[in-house]
C-alpha cells in the first residue's frame, strides 16, 4: 500500500487540530489502497496546540507531531514536515481549514496518472472583496514578471502534494530565506494544477498580518531573481538622463540672457526626489546583502524542542 503523508502547520489551532484530523481520517477510511500519517508541526503556539497534538498522537497512531523551541514561521514549519515525511507523496496544507481535505482524493489521482506536482489555485467565494481578489491576482502577475518564476494567479497556495522524488529535492535545499511555492515551481517536473474555492476559518484568526504579508512578499520576489538589481541601475541611468535633458534648457538660457538659473523650489523637489530614489535603490541592495548575511551563517530554519518520531 502506498503512503501519503500530510504536513499542516500550527500556530495557536487548538481548536481547528481536532477536525482537520477527524475529517483527513473520515476521506481516508474511503482510499483503501493508501495509507496515510499527518504531521502537525507546532510553529511555537502560545495556546494548548501541543497539549492537543500530545493528546491526538496517544489516541491516533497516525498522527505525528513535532515542537519547534520558537515560532520560525510557516514556511520553516511546512519544510520540517516535509523533511521528516516518509510517504511516497506528500501534501501540505494549513490548518485552519480554509484548504478542504476533500480535495485529497482527487490530488491523489492526478498524481497517479503520472503528475510530479499537484498544486491547488485558489478561487475566492464572492463575500470576498473585489480589492482582495485584484490585489492577489496582480500581485502573482506582478511576481511572475520580476522573478525567474511563473506563479499562477491563486497557484500561490501551500496547498500541494509531492511526489517523494521532489520531496527529495526539496530536502537538500538549504536557502535561509523559504519561499516553497516558488521552490516547487522553480524545481519544474510534471505539474497540474487545480482550482478549489478556500473556506472560512473554522476558529481563531489568521496570523497573517499586513506587515508579514509584504515581508513575504519581498522575500518571494527577491528568494528567485536578481531582476531587482537591474531595475535600480536601469532607473538610475533614466533619472539621470533625465535630469540631463531638462537642465540644458536652463544652462543654455541662462548663457543667453546673461543670467543665474532660478528656482530653488524646483532645486530642492529634485534634491528631495533623487534622494529618495537613492535610499530605494540602496534598500534593494541591503535586501540582497541581508539575504547572503543570513545564508552564510548556516543557521538552521528550524530548532525542534520535541517530536514523538
Amino acid at each position: 500500500m502506498k503512503k501519503i503523508s500530510i504536513v499542516i502547520p500550527a500556530f495557536n489551532e487548538q481548536e481547528n487540530l481536532p477536525i482537520i484530523h477527524q475529517k483527513i481520517a473520515r476521506i481516508f477510511s474511503d482510499l483503501k489502497n493508501y495509507n496515510f500519517e499527518i504531521i502537525f508541526v507546532n510553529d511555537g503556539s502560545r495556546d494548548k496546540t501541543q497539549l492537543v497534538l500530545e493528546q491526538l498522537s496517544q489516541e491516533f497512531e497516525e498522527v505525528k507531531f513535532i515542537e519547534f523551541s520558537r515560532n520560525f514561521g510557516h514556511q520553516p514549519a511546512v519544510k520540517a514536515g516535509v523533511d521528516f515525511a516518509t510517504g511516497n507523496a506528500v501534501i501540505s496544507m494549513d490548518g485552519d481549514l480554509q484548504h478542504p481535505p476533500e480535495l485529497i482524493p482527487e490530488m491523489i489521482a492526478e498524481w497517479e496518472k503520472g503528475f510530479d506536482v499537484v498544486f491547488t489555485i485558489r478561487k475566492y467565494p464572492k463575500e470576498i472583496s473585489k480589492f482582495k481578489r485584484k490585489t492577489s491576482k496582480y500581485f502573482y502577475k506582478f511576481l511572475s514578471n520580476i522573478s525567474d518564476v511563473n506563479l499562477t494567479d491563486g497557484g500561490g497556495s501551500d496547498f500541494r502534494l509531492m511526489d517523494a522524488s521532489v520531496v527529495d529535492v526539496m530536502r537538500n535545499m538549504q536557502e535561509s530565506d523559504l519561499f516553497l511555492r516558488g521552490l516547487s515551481t522553480w524545481m519544474g517536473f510534471k505539474q497540474i494544477g487545480i482550482p478549489f474555492t478556500a473556506d472560512e476559518r473554522f476558529h481563531g484568526e489568521s496570523s497573517y498580518t499586513l506587515s508579514k504579508m509584504m515581508r513575504f512578499a519581498f522575500t518571494g520576489i527577491t528568494a528567485f531573481s536578481v531582476k531587482p538589481l537591474y531595475l535600480a541601475a536601469y532607473l538610475g541611468f533614466f533619472f539621470s538622463l533625465i535630469s540631463v535633458l531638462i537642465y540644458i534648457p536652463y544652462v543654455i538660457r541662462a548663457f543667453i540672457v546673461n543670467s543665474e538659473i532660478s528656482g530653488w523650489a524646483s532645486l530642492i523637489m529634485t534634491v528631495v526626489f533623487f534622494g529618495g530614489l537613492q535610499l530605494i535603490i540602496l534598500g534593494i541592495f541591503g535586501i540582497y546583502l541581508g539575504k547572503i548575511f543570513k545564508q552564510v551563517k548556516e543557521r538552521p530554519n528550524y530548532i525542534i524542542r520535541s517530536k514523538n518520531f
